[in-house]
């Protein structure tokens, strides 16, 4: 014999706990089955360096950002200015960082998961922890548990059970071949950013791994981004490799990967080529490039390792600087990456996230097939996809 509830949502992460907010608040009896011992477990892993919660800039360029055309209208509806008034409307005050990225004063995402937590605890929404869900048996729910295996029969189901990134905080993308059993379309996931392998030197990697590159500047595929990046013992890691990450993703996929480090870009090919057609005199090459153009430390090593013996003529010397190949060998494994690109067919979705072979079903979150960059983006398509089905869900059961 099935339990019955009206709202089930699966998953306790950000998506999931927003639908269930959105539910309760329209009077719905809201269960959130979570299949870890505790709920939001990479939103807790996020906040660890900060919680980026969203991007303090225009709408349309947030759009435009994330570059999910079907994201739009739920974005229109709770975009940057409403997550700044769903933190506030929390107790948890915000400020804008230099970069636009808005963070929590706390810098950590447990208090505002705290008082989240209260908050859905206090509208009648009920958590139940380590019950894992398995898939369907007919029309039911059916869940593992400490207590055994239990069946739910829900009017509304919401989704949300992530990607397939950081699968020992929860998102395994377990329920993959589940969906696909029922006639969902999932387009395949892959990593998002996320960092890349580069075949450094024994020499180059003891000496430099863990050493940040700023400012610096990365192409490919004719696309450009400036920031900075870190040198890890296997590559490359950092928000500007980031920024880049799905170009280059899908440039290695087509056997078209040509990534291009540029170590000055504050300075013109000609300015440099120029400033080191002074006389060296006395000074040693490294004393040298750093009082001349400014050049040391890791970036005169990444010169050193991706350029071979310096060009001795300033314009050939010039243009390395500002065009080193990398020889990037291929993306980190899927489960290191931030977040993830494919997921649930649009084609199988109508526009309140529902299924369409499966009415009062919803996905939400990194289920769905779009990806983000870095920067608060994500967070906030999926606390709006989240809000979006919890809506939903409870229109249908009117």
């Amino acid at each position: 014999m099935s339990e019955e509830v009206e709202v089930a949502v699966i998953g306790a992460g950000p998506a999931g706990l927003a639908a269930a907010e959105v539910a309760a608040a329209a009077g719905k009896r809201v269960v959130i089955f979570e299949a870890k011992p505790s709920p939001a477990r990479k939103f807790l892993m996020a906040g660890k360096s900060g919680l980026n919660l969203t991007k303090h800039e225009d709408l349309a360029k947030v759009i435009d950002n994330i570059g999910c055309e079907r994201l739009e209208p739920i974005l229109r509806a709770f975009g940057p200015d409403e997550v700044w008034r769903w933190a506030e409307g929390l107790a948890e005050p915000l400020f804008t960082g230099s970069s636009g990225r808005v963070f929590p004063e706390a810098m950590k995402g447990s208090p505002l998961l705290r008082k989240w937590l209260r908050r859905l605890d206090g509208s009648g929404c009920e958590l139940r922890t380590q019950w894992r869900w398995t898939g369907w048996r007919e029309d039911a729910l059916c869940f593992e548990t400490p207590e055994g295996t239990r069946s739910v029969a829900a009017r509304a189901t919401i989704l949300a059970l992530g990607g397939a990134s950081w699968s020992r905080l929860g998102s395994d993308a377990a329920w993959v071949p589940w969906l696909e059993a029922q006639g969902i379309p999932v387009e395949p996931f892959r990593p998002a950013n996320m960092g890349f392998d580069v075949p450094w030197s024994d020499h180059f990697r003891e000496r430099f791994a863990g050493e940040p590159v700023k400012p610096a500047a990365l192409s490919v595929s004719g696309k450009r981004a400036q920031g900075e990046f870190v040198i890890s013992s296997n590559g490359l890691e950092g928000s500007l490799v980031y920024a880049v990450s799905a170009w280059l993703r899908d440039a290695l996929a087509a056997g078209i990967a040509d990534l291009r480090l540029d170590l000055l870009p504050g300075q013109s090919e000609s300015t440099i080529a120029g400033k080191l057609s002074k006389p060296r005199g006395k000074l040693s090459q490294a004393n040298y490039l750093r009082k001349t153009i400014g050049l040391s430390g890791v970036r005169v090593g990444l010169l050193r390792e991706l350029g071979g013996p310096l060009p001795s003529e300033p314009q050939d010397l010039a243009r390395a600087i500002k065009s080193l190949h990398v020889p990037v060998a291929q993306p980190r494994p899927i489960d290191e990456a931030i977040s993830v690109a494919g997921g649930v067919a649009w084609a199988g979705i109508d526009a309140d996230l529902m299924l369409v072979k499966h009415p009062g079903i919803f996905v939400s979150g990194e289920m769905l097939d779009w990806e983000a960059p870095t920067g608060g983006y994500l967070l906030t398509a999926c606390l709006a996809t989240g809000r979006w089905a919890g809506a939903a869900a409870a229109r249908l059961l009117l």
